[in-house]
């Protein structure tokens, strides 16, 4: 029996929605790799688990070499301007300036990472661009319109973006921190002082 595989070859390709079912299949398996293995050739190569066992071992191993050139590397560039189904969008221009609203509802949630909260962010810091000059943009007022479903349909390159965005944000916040600290009078419980301050910071760079 021949069996026709789909073989991603970039994140671009994967996309949000299938990338949460992989996260919630794989939850109780991590310590399993043959199960991993086996959840991640379904999720992203669509080979069902009962014709794992009946593939060739050279086979297997092309498949397992062509996803492990992309899929250990999760880190891209913010990509500020995106496509969705022919309208432009543009991220946040100045987070610095964003509506109350809409840091209220990024804030909201538990945690800030790919999950099923990421696409309501991600509408969130990502809406409809009104007005493009000499590569500066201006994008529709916020005004609490879930398009959460849209993407749910981008590929992963684009959230990894604004993830690792706002990951390298905070690790380089943390180094000015702890920079600025070094150069002035200190008090005695710096050290659990940033601590604990930088819990949340930890918390998101895991």
């Amino acid at each position: 029996m021949q069996v026709e595989l789909n073989v991603p070859n970039s994140w671009e390709t994967i996309t949000l929605k299938k990338y949460l079912a992989y996260l919630k299949d794989i939850e109780n398996y991590k310590d399993d790799e043959e199960a991993v293995t086996a959840l991640t050739l379904l999720h992203f190569c669509g080979l069902q688990p009962q014709w794992l066992n009946g593939i060739a071992i050279a086979d297997l191993n092309l498949l397992k070499s062509k996803l492990s050139e992309f899929i250990g590397n999760q880190e891209h560039e913010l990509q500020r301007k995106i496509l969705i189904d022919g309208q432009a969008y543009g991220f946040e221009p100045n987070l610095s300036t964003m509506a109350y609203g809409a840091y209220l509802d990024i804030t909201k949630y538990d945690s800030f990472g790919i999950d099923d909260n990421w696409a309501k962010i991600m509408s969130t810091l990502y809406r409809p661009i009104t007005m493009e000059k000499e590569g500066m943009y201006l994008i529709k007022a916020y005004d609490g319109t879930d398009n959460s479903e849209k993407f749910l349909e981008l590929g992963m390159d684009i959230h990894f973006g604004c993830l690792f965005f706002f990951i390298n944000l905070s690790m380089d916040l943390l180094k000015d921190t702890l920079n600025y600290s070094m150069q002035m009078d200190t008090p005695h419980d710096i050290k659990q002082i940033l601590e604990r301050s930088g819990a949340p910071i930890q918390h998101l760079s895991h």
